[in-house]
Order: structure tokens, then C-alpha cells, then sequence
């Protein structure tokens, strides 16, 4: 219930019928005073989305502890008890898509806090590293060339080629150069690897990676380093998660509707459980995201170690199950054709989700900034 003040005038100002209590008979505005303190505007939310009547929160738990058991009261019509499917995977998403933001913001500040206090003395230090190694390294490379010349000579188009990988074709994709940074089949610049696969026979690969090569160099240009390249790429992945979800909402529906009796069940039933379904994936995300904030707080012993490990375990091998005792619950077909079915569709769509994730990832990392 909200808190706001209500009007002594007893007309509603939404559709002008008389308001003998708290909500209008005839609307169902609440008959409070349009102007409330600013407090109100995050209160009401709560208020809101909770209601403090207990509808929230045995929503969660339903989600968290009984499979199938939130779908099943809301086809059966009971609907004012929870919180609706739609509403309530919106507010997961949001939640699963701020929260990590927050923890990165913090981390951020921490790091840039303890940058500051060191940057006077470290400048210094960091530019003799770089004259010195700059130094050794065009030493280094003038002696293997004069090794080459010297022992086995070669065409022109393999010593330019020398020249500028230093290292066989045979190179990982992507390495750790000597100045701690992120190499690319061998080029530690976007300048050397367009250099590097124009002298090369295999230009696919390398037009293949180009697009991740330029990603990596320009981060790497504005002085991110690989630490913070990777946390940033795992907010992103964090972020972009709850969207293609979304996207995959009426494939995982479609999916079900392929392998039920399309007479008593619609699509539309299918959709009611794919959002519930899709609500706990969320909501079990959230819940490793904090975890994993909550156990970087405790001391590194190895009895805290172990017990991290167990959890991890235990949760994933819950959220495994989850899908096969919810679709039991709510279709109701014997155990052995409810398994074969939910084996089916548990490998397809994980053969989906897995694609969309394979392309998630790619547009993580290309809109990272």
C-alpha cells in the first residue's frame, strides 16, 4: 500500500466519480495528493512492484524453489496472487543488467584511486622501462637478421616477411607480447598485422581476425590493459545478455509448441512458461554475480575455496535440472516421456543458445568502447 497523502476532496481527478475510501470504485486511481516529496517517486516503485502484500516475494520464491509451479497457477487463471510473467522478467533483466555496472563502477574507482597515488613515481620508471626496451629490442632484432643473411638466405618476400612477424605463420591467434600486451597472430599493431597478411598466402585467417585485431589495437591505443580490455568485454557480454534472451523467447516457445499436443496446449502457453523459465536463468545469473562479489570478500583460505567450489557446483547442476522438473510439473506426461521430450528440447535449444551466445560475444566485443 502506498504511503502517499491522501486529498480531503473526495473526487477523483481521474475520472471525476466520487472516492469514498482510498482507491476510486470506478477507476481504481489512488486518491492521493498529485504532488508528493521527491522520496516518493523511488518508494512508489517499490511499493509498486512489491506491494508488500507478500506477492513479490512469493513469486521468488516459487521461481527459485518450485518448478513449474508459478506457470501452472497462472494458466490456471489464479493471477492476482503473482506478479505477471512479462513484469516479472523485465524487472530480473533490469536488476541482472544494473547491478553488474555497479560492482564495475566500484572496482573502477578503486583502481583509478590507487593509480592516482602511484602514477608521480611509476611515470618515470615506465618511460626508462620503454627507452630500455625499445633499445633491446631493435638490438634483438638486428642480430636475427644478421643471423639470417649470414646462415640462410632467403627470397626477399620471406625476409620482409621475417622482417616484420619475427616469429613463424604458425603464431597463436592471440599471445601476450613482451611489453605485457595483447598480440594478434603475431602483429603487435594494426599497421603490422595489415603488413603481415598482405605478405601472406593465408589471407582468410587474417581477414577473418582483422575485425578483432582492430578492436584489441585501438583499446590497447587508449591505454586499456589486458586486465581491463577483459572486464570490459564481460560487462558488456553482462549487459547484452538479457537482450538476447529476449530475442530467444519465441524460438524457446516455438521449440515447445513443436513438441506438445497443439490442441490443449497453445503457444501461448508455451510463451507463459518459456518467461518463467527464462525469469530463473536471469535470476540464477544474478545470483552467481553476487556470490562471486561476496566470496572475493572472504579471506583466501582453502576451506573458503572449497566451499565456493561446492556452491558453484550445486547451483549449476540445479539450474541443469530446473528446466526437466518444470516441464514435468507443467505438462503432466508420464516421467519417461517427459524426460525423452525435455532431453530433446533441452539439447536443441542448448545448441541454440548457443549459437546466440556465439554471436553475443561477437557483438560484445565489436561494441565495446
Amino acid at each position: 500500500m502506498s504511503h502517499g497523502k491522501i486529498r480531503e476532496d473526495k473526487t477523483c481527478l481521474n475520472c471525476g466519480h466520487v472516492v469514498e475510501e482510498r482507491f476510486c470504485p470506478h477507476c481504481g486511481q489512488e486518491n492521493v495528493e498529485p504532488k508528493q516529496p521527491f522520496h516518493y517517486l523511488f518508494t512508489h516503485f517499490i511499493e509498486d512492484f512489491t506491494h508488500y502484500d507478500g506477492q513479490f516475494w512469493k513469486t521468488i520464491k516459487y521461481l527459485l524453489f518450485r518448478p513449474g509451479k508459478l506457470t501452472k497457477e497462472y494458466l490456471a487463471g489464479k493471477r492476482q496472487l503473482y506478479v505477471a510473467p512479462v513484469k516479472l522478467y523485465i524487472f530480473i533483466s533490469f536488476i541482472t543488467f544494473f547491478l553488474p555496472s555497479l560492482f564495475s563502477g566500484s572496482e573502477e574507482e578503486m583502481n583509478n584511486d590507487s593509480k592516482k597515488t602511484h602514477a608521480s613515481q611509476e611515470i618515470e620508471k615506465e618511460k626508462k622501462k620503454e627507452q630500455i626496451a625499445q633499445f633491446t629490442d631493435s638490438l634483438t632484432q638486428g642480430l636475427k637478421e644478421a643471423q639470417l643473411k649470414a646462415k640462410k638466405p632467403k627470397t626477399s618476400k620471406d625476409l620482409k616477411l621475417t622482417q616484420v612477424n619475427g616469429n613463424d605463420i604458425e603464431t597463436d591467434v592471440i599471445d601476450e607480447t613482451a611489453d605485457g600486451k595483447i598480440g594478434v597472430l603475431g602483429a603487435k599493431t594494426m599497421k603490422q598485422f595489415d603488413s603481415i597478411s598482405h605478405k601472406n598466402n593465408n589471407k582468410a585467417v587474417y581477414s577473418y581476425f582483422r575485425p578483432f585485431a582492430k578492436k584489441i589495437f585501438y583499446l590497447q591505443e587508449k591505454g586499456l590493459s589486458q586486465d581491463e580490455i577483459f572486464d570490459r568485454f564481460t560487462n558488456t557480454f553482462l549487459h547484452t545478455l538479457p537482450k538476447a534472451l529476449f530475442i530467444y523467447l519465441p524460438v524457446f516457445a516455438f521449440f515447445l509448441w513443436l513438441f506438445h499436443n497443439k490442441k490443449r496446449w497453445w503457444y501461448f502457453d508455451h510463451g507463459i512458461f518459456t518467461l518463467h523459465y527464462f525469469s530463473f536463468l536471469l535470476l540464477g545469473t544474478l545470483i552467481f554475480i553476487l556470490l562471486s562479489e561476496l566470496m572475493a570478500l572472504l579471506p583466501d583460505f582453502g576451506m573458503f575455496t572449497l566451499l565456493s567450489i561446492f556452491i558453484y557446483f550445486v547451483a549449476t547442476i540445479y539450474m541443469c535440472i530446473y528446466f526437466f522438473i518444470a516441464h514435468h510439473s507443467v505438462y503432466e506426461t508420464r516421467k519417461r516421456t517427459s524426460i525423452f521430450k525435455g532431453s530433446i528440447l533441452f539439447l536443441i535449444n542448448t545448441f541454440g543458445v548457443l549459437i546466440m551466445f556465439l554471436i553475443l560475444l561477437y557483438v560484445s566485443f565489436m561494441t565495446m568502447h
